[in-house]
């Protein structure tokens, strides 16, 4: 009879276990504020879309600032809080280049539902939204947001270094950093994708045009033709912006992919996808099959998205994006 009691007792914590799990698992849901503000993907798409009609950086600003914010304190709009002294995780070097229509893609879209949900929706979830709805309106795979993030209560500056990759990482150390986040190397690679978009300054990859090795002047994994016109768009003390997909710029596609295996890949880290052989048949497979590449970035945004969430009582839903509520 105690050995039955005992065997029950197992199987309650048992199934309490999985349930709590299931829990922690479910605190993000696509329907999160389906009865608080139904509307919220609607109101955000049309604030995200109206930003993108008054400028195109609107896209990869806002795909960039969602990506740094997760990876740095998890997904919890940490990076949209302003500082008076200079110290929030905006103000670190690395996020500086961080451009303003990003942040401002956000505040708008937060000043629109909040006219009609007021301290209802997080910054967190609304920077989620836009990052998706950027992706839609450059031409991108739609797909469906989890929700229910709230804002992060801490911001500082000293808590970024190291935990964003470098232009110049190899795959390892992309690797390494990815799957501290609990990301795969198909993650990595498919979240590179993102960079068929954008520009990043001359500074960000000029060593690989000059002096690059004792070797090699330039970097031989550029192609010869990409690399010379490079150079004539990089003059020497300016710092111009260049694009990162010299095919399609302002079309969210696989062109990246294509531009890795003929050489053109901006960035060390972007070209280092197809020079080294553990990530190259991703690269040669998202080239050719745009299909594949959709799927891989869906399931890796989704991933990214969960990154160090906020849920619960845990943090708070700002009122404004820009500060904490106290």
């Amino acid at each position: 009879m105690e050995a039955c009691k005992g065997l029950l007792l197992l199987m309650v914590v048992l199934v309490l276990m999985v349930m709590q799990g299931r829990e922690s698992e479910g605190q993000l849901a696509e329907n999160f504020y389906s009865s608080t503000c139904p509307n919220v993907e609607f109101i955000v798409k049309q604030a995200v879309s109206t930003k993108l009609s008054q400028t195109p950086i609107t896209i990869p600003s806002t795909l960039r600032l969602f990506f740094h914010d997760c990876f740095v304190e998890g997904c919890d709009a940490s990076v949209m809080i302003a500082s008076a002294n200079g110290d929030a995780e905006k103000d670190f070097t690395d996020n500086l280049s961080l451009a303003g229509d990003g942040f401002d893609t956000v505040i708008k879209a937060k000043q629109a539902v909040e006219a009609l949900c007021p301290g209802v929706v997080s910054c967190a979830d609304i920077l989620a939204l836009a990052a998706r709805d950027c992706v839609v309106l450059a031409g991108g795979p739609a797909f469906s947001v989890e929700l229910g993030r709230r804002d992060g209560l801490v911001s500082q500056a000293s808590q970024v270094a190291g935990n964003l990759p470098e232009p110049n990482f190899n795959l390892d150390q992309l690797n390494t950093m990815f799957a501290k986040h609990n990301l795969s190397q198909t993650d990595v690679v498919a979240l590179s994708g993102a960079h068929t978009v954008g520009f990043s300054h001359c500074g960000r990859f000029s060593d690989r045009l000059s002096n690059f090795s004792s070797n090699s002047p330039v970097d031989p994994s550029l192609d010869p033709g990409y690399a010379k016109q490079l150079m004539g768009a990089c003059p020497i003390n300016a710092d111009p912006v260049i694009n990162l997909d010299p095919e399609t710029p302002d079309t969210f596609d696989n062109a990246y992919y294509r531009n890795l295996v003929a050489g053109k890949g901006l960035l060390s880290s972007d070209q280092v996808l197809f020079s080294d052989f553990a990530s190259q048949p991703t690269v040669i497979d998202f080239a050719n099959n745009p299909g594949n590449f959709n799927g891989a970035f869906i399931t890796a945004m989704r991933k990214l998205g969960r990154v160090g969430v906020k849920t619960g009582d845990q943090g708070e839903i700002r009122t404004d994006c820009t500060t904490f509520n106290s």
